[in-house]
């Protein structure tokens, strides 16, 4: 069975208060994932535990939407969400470092999420669980790339 969990960080000039006030606006996703291509919230929604809000995906293959709930919102601290109702956990850690911000990533791929393959995909949801992780694995280094440039240079 693939990796179902994968973490990066980076180093940003930036406090984690003003940090997590970029990254917990899920609106600017699209600017940095390269898969993400757009979230919205729901009317009324923003960044605290319980909203929702819809993203839009595209890979050369397909293009997709999906829903997802904030599971934690703790300005300066942490901000995560799940998609699907628990089959991916995605989460942002701000530590203080060095007058700026130790910004982590995390990907996990839940239980509920691999039942979710096997019942869509059969004998393929493993080769599927890896498109996942592959896509992880390249695009969190490149979102965090992206929110840092982002970051550092408002």
């Amino acid at each position: 069975m693939t990796e179902l969990r994968l973490s990066e960080s980076i180093s940003v000039a930036v406090p984690p208060d003003k940090l997590y006030e970029l990254v917990s606006d899920v609106t600017r996703m699209g600017e940095w994932s390269p898969i993400c291509r757009a979230c919205w919230w729901d009317e009324g929604a923003g960044p605290y535990v319980g909203a929702w809000f819809t993203g839009r995906n595209e890979t050369p293959e397909r293009t997709w939407e999906t829903r997802s709930q904030v599971v934690a919102a703790e300005p300066g601290r942490k901000f995560a969400w799940e998609v699907n109702n628990g089959w991916v956990h995605w989460e942002y850690t701000f530590e203080p470092e060095d007058g700026g911000t130790r910004l982590t990533e995390s990907w996990v791929f839940l239980p509920k999420g691999i039942a979710g393959f096997q019942e869509r995909y059969g004998d393929t949801a493993e080769a599927e669980i890896q498109k996942r992780h592959e896509a992880a694995k390249s695009g969190i280094p490149a979102t965090l790339a992206a929110i840092k440039k982002a970051a550092e240079a408002s």
